[in-house]
């Protein structure tokens, strides 16, 4: 007899953990790309990491509403901007209630004291919790929030103000993004008492429609249904997530009924998914770009005319047919076209082999020995990157370079790279909140170079300029102006080879209903539901 789908699944992932059982009642397997650095978003950047905590047991003050770009409500049910834009007043929503786990029950409903524990737990150089992170606080201090907020101010058990230095453009969107996400101050006191504070990151407690059952190391992570949760309850009762790092392996589990849903297929499947009986490929052209990195804190990467050589010595038009079938556009800027600001008018590195030796021969560089890191996991902006890797190396033989493909496992390389232990890395970005900022500052700004996504290690004054400009002003045309001034410095001066944006697949169980593609790269299960 034919087993159902979630025996199936149960068989096939190890499901089952420390002697627990599904709940009655509906059950989607997901089967997803890769493991999570941890739970707790604050300290991470990476979208795999966003799926299995922020997007799916959390909430922040705000957050966007499923399937696009709009800030609605989250646990502030409204907030308001003085004049000048420095101050920012969140009402919070009554009756928001934290999960009850295993590991904690808490004792009362949320309250502002949470709102400055997620948040001061970032910014104070004293708290135990930045101090246990060393105040890594990746995305915080990518977007130098530490600067930005001067005080936060619990105006009443249900009102906070933030205090800020200046104005930002983008503030109320960066709320609403995964580092964002409201953590419990009562769990977190609970924790410094007994000595447990990574448990945070381990065992998470949030407000989302989803709470967290258990984990097995690389292979499976349960969720159950938040039947508490404040907004619209979750469709199904347990959501699963069984982790499946290679693409044709999880297009296989979807064929045999193991899982419901699988982000990023590889190309090459795409038309054998399109035929299969039971699936739906859904498609969205992406927010992303992938690009190589060149650590221009190393001195063989410090001359921009090095690293335009090798730019001019990539063949990306092969990149876009090999390693991305075809479903993408060669990239030439740091953010995407579809994205306001795009500059149309930047001139993009050619492919031009013989550019490529001229340049190195003017900067002096003969012998040139380098790396390339290849991630070991499947991204909606690079499908293959050990394949794009090699199609590099050859290129790159091709004036003189010689290259070694180096990798490792998922966490340990986003936790290398941004020590800064490459001489080049291959890596995107998904957009967060739609705003250029979220892509030029968070990537390539100056503060984001020590403390956060900026794995270029570059930073220039002029195009940091342009960069502050725009943050500062409400100005539409002015803020595309300073993009637009941005995007020709960093064309100039290279410190990235700009890939491809591709298009984002993914396929579904026709069994399926109410999945809305992300257009800024997450993916939410609290609105499906399973026929």
């Amino acid at each position: 007899m034919k087993k159902n789908i979630i025996t199936a699944a149960v068989m096939a992932g190890g499901l089952m953990m420390a002697g627990q059982s599904f709940a009655a009642g509906k059950t989607l397997v997901y089967c997803s790309e890769g493991s999570p650095e941890g739970f707790d978003s604050s300290l991470y950047t990476a979208g795999t990491t966003f799926d299995a905590a922020a997007n799916t047991m959390f909430d922040g003050l705000v957050n966007f509403k499923t399937g696009t770009t709009e800030v609605v409500p989250g646990v502030a049910e409204s907030w308001s901007l003085s004049d000048d834009g420095k101050e920012i007043t969140f009402k919070l929503r009554p009756g928001v209630k934290f999960h009850t786990t295993k590991n904690f029950t808490p004792s009362r409903d949320l309250n502002a004291d949470d709102i400055l524990f997620s948040f001061n737990r970032q910014r104070d150089k004293e708290n135990p919790y930045y101090k246990l992170a060393n105040g890594k606080f990746e995305y915080f201090n990518a977007m130098d929030m530490g600067n930005l907020i001067k005080d936060i101010v619990k105006v009443d058990d249900m009102t906070v103000k933030f205090v800020l230095d200046h104005a930002e453009a983008p503030i109320i969107a960066n709320m609403a993004m995964a580092f964002a996400s409201i953590q419990s101050a009562e769990y977190g006191e609970k924790l410094i008492k007994e000595d447990k504070l990574d448990d945070m990151n381990q065992k998470p407690v949030g407000t989302g429609p989803f709470q967290f059952v258990g984990y097995k190391k690389d292979s499976v992570i349960r969720y159950a249904k938040n039947k508490d949760y404040w907004g619209e309850k979750a469709k199904i009762d347990n959501l699963v997530f069984s982790i499946t790092t290679d693409a044709s392996v999880r297009f296989q589990k979807m064929k045999a009924g193991e899982c419901h849903a699988m982000p990023y297929p590889n190309p090459a499947d795409l038309d054998n998914i399109k035929k299969t009986e039971g699936i739906t490929l859904m498609q969205q052209e992406g927010l992303n770009v992938g690009y190589l990195a060149y650590n221009t804190e190393m001195e063989k990467f410090s001359d921009s005319r090095v690293r335009k050589a090798l730019n001019h010595a990539i063949n990306k038009d092969a990149i876009k047919e090999v390693v991305f079938n075809g479903y993408a556009s060669v990239a030439k800027n740091p953010i995407p076209p579809t994205i306001w600001s795009y500059d149309n008018s930047t001139v993009d590195d050619s492919y031009d082999v013989d550019k490529a030796k001229a340049l190195l021969k003017e900067a002096g560089v003969s012998g040139f020995k380098t790396n390339i890191w290849a991630m070991p996991v499947q991204r909606p902006y690079n499908p293959d990157a050990r394949k794009m890797a090699e199609l590099i190396q050859a290129d790159w033989a091709k004036v003189g370079v010689d290259a070694e493909i180096v990798t490792f496992e998922w966490g340990e390389y986003l936790k290398r790279s941004k020590a800064g232990e490459h001489d080049t890395v291959l890596l995107g970005w998904t957009g967060d909140n739609g705003d250029p900022d979220n892509f030029l500052r968070v990537l390539l700004g100056c503060v984001a170079k020590d403390n956060g996504a900026n794995r270029a290690r570059w930073c220039n004054e002029e195009f940091e300029a342009e960069l502050q400009a725009a943050l500062v002003s409400s100005d539409p045309a002015v803020r595309t102006a300073a993009y637009e001034k941005a995007q020709k410095i960093f064309k100039k001066e290279a410190p990235w080879a700009t890939i491809a944006h591709s298009t984002v697949f993914m396929p579904v169980s026709s069994k399926v209903t109410g999945y809305k593609i992300d257009p800024l790269g997450g993916h939410f299960f609290h609105n499906v539901d399973l026929k």
